[in-house]
């Protein structure tokens, strides 16, 4: 749906992330001195076996035939009362944790073992000079990610469930670019003007799905499984990942509001995009990527990948800063 009709609701959020500070980690875009080959200095585990993202090689894929259809429970409903859009700094969250909907938004089947109540969704995005997807697929980065936070629901809290191998669920769906603007997206973007400085969160009093920021229903069987990590800090080796195969459109317009109107939490005298919010791959090691009955194991180039300078070309100009 589009932001036509929308309540809307302004908050700020008390600013508890202080990116490039000491003690506290960032992307390189920020500042390398804090970035990713970084993080491992803060916290151990970022230096773990089992760290995420990956790239997904298909040549090399396992296929598993009992990875089967996944139940999505409250996906197809829009919740009661209000999402929260949130810059935290990092990213842009749309907080799922505290609304009673929650409860019954949650995912099951498919291998997974148990049911996962949702939590929150994030982004993850690149720059004019490249794409910033944090999962490769057969070594090619593409425009942006969508991740989907799961808790396992047998934990009671978040910090439960990260010390379990199986505490998490995340869901993760590639983007590729559209010259048509992707309508199950405006409401969120349209929110993005709200929500340029960290701290700042807006209330969408939206009636949208979860379902319709998805790949294609009949696609949602295609996607690849492993053992992995949170890909931000403190990296907890808890998450069971599943990274749909097929990609969800999003327009021209609609990422260049990402790229453009979203910032990091100011250092200095100008504030910085936030751009290259990504980690990038880390080492498989010893880890299979599984396949599911229905994806595709063999190698293909993805039609849907844009090169650094078409990137420029369509994200540019940028928007002055706020």
């Amino acid at each position: 749906m589009g932001p036509q009709g929308l309540g809307i609701t302004f908050v700020t959020l008390p600013l508890v992330i202080r990116a490039a500070a000491g003690g506290q980690w960032c992307y390189d875009s920020q500042d390398p001195k804090c970035g990713p080959s970084h993080w491992k200095e803060l916290k151990a585990t970022c230096g773990g076996s089992k760290q995420s993202p990956v790239n997904i090689d298909r040549r090399r894929l396992q296929r598993d035939s009992g990875l089967g259809d996944i139940v999505f429970e409250g996906y197809d409903q829009a919740p009661p009362g209000k999402w929260r859009l949130v810059n935290n700094g990092h990213t842009v969250m749309l907080s799922l944790e505290g609304e009673p909907a929650s409860e019954h938004i949650a995912i099951s089947g498919g291998g997974l073992p148990g049911r996962y109540r949702a939590l929150q969704l994030h982004f993850h995005w690149g720059s004019p000079a490249g794409n910033g997807s944090e999962h490769t697929l057969d070594g090619h980065q593409l425009p942006m990610e969508l991740h989907i936070v799961h808790i396992n629901a047998k934990y009671r809290t978040l910090g439960e469930a990260k010390g379990h191998p199986s505490g998490l669920a995340v869901l993760g769906c590639f983007f590729q670019v559209s010259e048509a603007p992707n309508p199950n997206y405006n409401t969120i973007v349209s929110g993005l003007r709200n929500i340029s400085h960290a701290g700042q969160s807006v209330d969408l009093a939206s009636t949208f799905r979860l379902s319709t920021l998805l790949p294609r229903a009949s696609r949602l069987s295609r996607y690849y499984r492993y053992q992995g990590s949170l890909t931000t800090p403190d990296c907890s080796e808890a998450v069971v990942w599943t990274v749909f195969e097929e990609p969800v459109d999003i327009g021209w317009a609609q990422l260049r509001a990402f790229v453009n109107t979203v910032y990091f939490p100011a250092s200095g005298a100008v504030p910085l995009k936030m751009t290259n919010n990504y980690r990038p791959p880390q080492p498989l090691h010893s880890r299979k990527v599984f396949a599911s009955r229905d994806a595709t194991s063999s190698r293909g180039c993805p039609g849907h990948l844009l090169s650094p300078l078409l990137l420029l070309a369509l994200l540019s100009p940028l928007s002055p800063s706020p």
